[in-house]
């Protein structure tokens, strides 16, 4: 079932701020001895018993004094706020370990993010007076992994967790690779900031205001730990030796660990999430197998990293200003209910954000079963794009040349670093008009007629690629786009824009395994797959649908040499070479986007 909602009228007093807290920093010792930071702020002049609201975090508590203000209404419900420096991080001792998998069972002295947070819970129930026995975790993007790893094996005082915009699996789609492509210049940025220290205090060397220029005159990126890093950071490290999907990844990974939700479980993210939109849909769907007992709820609402928690985050094209509805009429009543027993259950299964026709819609199942026609999108000769197959006599495929030395950027240029405090359009990113690419000769589109009526679209995206290349390797980029009409009243900037939807790309060496990666076989037409993973949104009447396809997408991602090279971190200048691809569509070699299409819709 399928309904469209309006979120409920605010049952918590809105306030800009949270109301006083007395805070104080204590070290809680692990059962190794190792002692973790962490601050313990709780509400003045509330008398009744309370419960904790847990967030571990890798970013550092030392300014944790007050309570922030997107916890405003929960603040205002009244909670004892809970925050921890994660080992080897700022104030606590230990040795921070990416990801930390899980420590082997048969190790009864072994330690991870599961075990901290149960101590931790041990030795708040036991030394902060004041609590009603039981605690709830939440975070975003790091913090939001790190909730997840508190409902493994959880202490019986949580209650209930929310994970959001968790880091789940870095390799298959998360922060470093995405179906086997590396995100060169964040997976350089964060790894960097991260572990050149232990306080992100070490700068970064890049010295351009357009890191495109920087990491373009980079070259190989054999020249990371020969200029900069030095083999200093360990994550770079792991990313040189285990550039495919091995022991090293999957045992990182958190959605194989989920066999169903240990507590109740609200998993948060974003359509637009440019760092972990892979991790929220992976995490519902994981716990989701094995929910017997309807403790699993997801949201996915306009936002990109973490925009739920910041108003100034809000990006206007798919977004009419959400972050409070959410905060306080979804997260604040559904903590109530399962710390304390306040109102009653009325979060839906699943709460997505349909940014084509602005509204949020409700489902009892994700992906939807009632009412849901799995359909192809057909890729014609002519740049045309409809729902009927190709048929004989077109022209068979379309081709363009793909230039490692001449990249298609990611977003317009100048190219600020990641997270410059300057100013960079990072945040912002996935949500920008792909016109700027318009006639680059290594972007291939091709586009529908107007619809005739409201076309929805609800759950899985997978592009079905038959291409070819005259190299060795080649990536496979692909966007569904939203072209808006040239003309809109109501939002004249919005005139011809191209939204994209959804989007992803692949590495050619791993089509048949990611844990195997081979050559291609030249001038032969091959069979990929890139998964555009999930969405929900609403392309409008007179609207038209759009698919790009490219084989660069710099510096977020690395270029491939297009040439076989068994393992690209040790390619040589000279491996990198212009090659030409095709993309197919013939009846026998019908390149298409399968789409799912809602028909009952409320």
């Amino acid at each position: 079932m399928v309904g469209a909602i309006a979120v409920a009228p605010p049952t918590l007093p809105a306030q800009d701020f949270p109301p006083p807290h007395s805070c104080r920093f204590v070290k809680i010792s692990m059962r190794d001895g190792v002692r973790l930071n962490t601050s313990v702020c709780q509400p003045e002049g509330r008398r009744e018993p309370l419960p904790f609201l847990i967030t571990r975090t890798p970013y550092g508590i030392a300014a944790d004094t007050t309570v922030p203000s997107s916890y405003r209404f929960l603040a205002a419900d009244g909670y004892i706020f809970v925050s921890q420096d994660i080992r080897g991080r700022y104030g606590s001792e230990g040795q921070f370990v990416m990801q930390h998998p899980l420590h082997d069972t048969a190790d009864s002295n072994g330690v991870d993010e599961t075990t901290d947070t149960y101590d931790t819970v041990q030795w708040l129930l036991r030394n902060v007076p004041g609590n009603n026995g039981r605690a709830g975790v939440l975070g975003v993007s790091y913090p939001g992994f790190l909730a997840t790893m508190a409902g493994i094996n959880p202490h019986p005082a949580v209650r209930a967790i929310s994970p959001q915009a968790p880091m789940t699996d870095t390799w298959m789609g998360d922060d470093f690779f995405h179906q086997g492509a590396f995100r060169l210049s964040y997976g350089f940025e964060y790894a960097g900031s991260m572990e050149l220290s232990n306080d992100q205090s070490v700068p970064l060397p890049i010295d351009k205001w357009d890191t495109y220029d920087w990491y373009l005159q980079l070259g190989p990126l054999s020249n990371v730990n020969a200029r900069y890093f030095r083999g200093r950071v360990p994550t770079w490290n792991a990313f040189v030796a285990h550039p495919a999907y091995d022991t090293l990844w999957q045992k990182r990974a958190v959605q194989p660990l989920l066999k169903s939700p240990a507590v109740p479980t609200l998993t948060v993210g974003g359509w637009w999430d440019q760092e972990d939109r892979f991790g929220p849909l992976a995490t519902y769907e994981a716990l989701e197998r094995g929910d017997t007992a309807n403790r699993n709820f997801l949201v996915m609402g306009p936002w990109n990293h973490g925009g739920w928690r910041n108003p100034s985050r809000q990006m206007p094209v798919v977004d009419p200003g959400t972050q409070d509805a959410y905060l306080k009429d979804v997260e604040a009543p559904w903590f109530g209910y399962y710390l304390k027993d306040k109102g009653l259950p009325r979060q839906p299964e699943a709460m997505l954000f349909d940014a084509g026709v602005m509204r949020w819609r409700s489902f009892d199942t994700w992906p939807p079963r009632n009412g849901a026609t799995p359909k192809r999108l057909y890729l014609h000769a002519g740049g045309t794009l409809s729902f009927d197959p190709p048929g004989a006599g077109e022209t068979p495929f379309d081709q363009y040349v793909s230039d490692p030395a001449h990249p298609v950027p990611y977003r317009p240029r100048p190219i600020e670093q990641t997270y410059d405090l300057r100013g960079s359009r990072w945040r912002t990113w996935e949500t920008i008009d792909q016109r700027f690419v318009t006639g680059r000769p290594d972007v291939v589109s091709w586009v529908s007629e107007p619809l005739q009526e409201d076309l929805l679209l609800a759950g899985d995206v997978t592009a079905r690629l038959i291409a070819s290349t005259t190299g060795r390797d080649a990536d496979w980029a692909v966007k569904l786009i939203d072209v808006f009409p040239d003309s809109v009243p109501e939002a004249w900037q919005l005139g011809g824009y191209q939204l994209m939807v959804a989007h992803e790309i692949m590495r050619g060496r791993y089509r048949k395994s990611f844990s195997k990666p081979e050559p291609l076989a030249p001038n032969t037409p091959l069979a990929f797959t890139v998964d555009l993973h999930q969405q929900s949104h609403t392309f409008r009447k007179g609207h038209r649908m759009m698919v790009q396809v490219q084989s660069t997408w710099f510096p977020i991602y690395d270029r491939n040499p297009q040439t076989w090279v068994p393992n690209i971190f040790h390619a040589k200048a000279s491996d990198f070479r212009a090659q030409t691809h095709r993309v197919w569509h013939t009846p026998t070699r019908a390149s298409h986007i399968e789409v799912t299409v809602m028909s009952q819709v409320k």
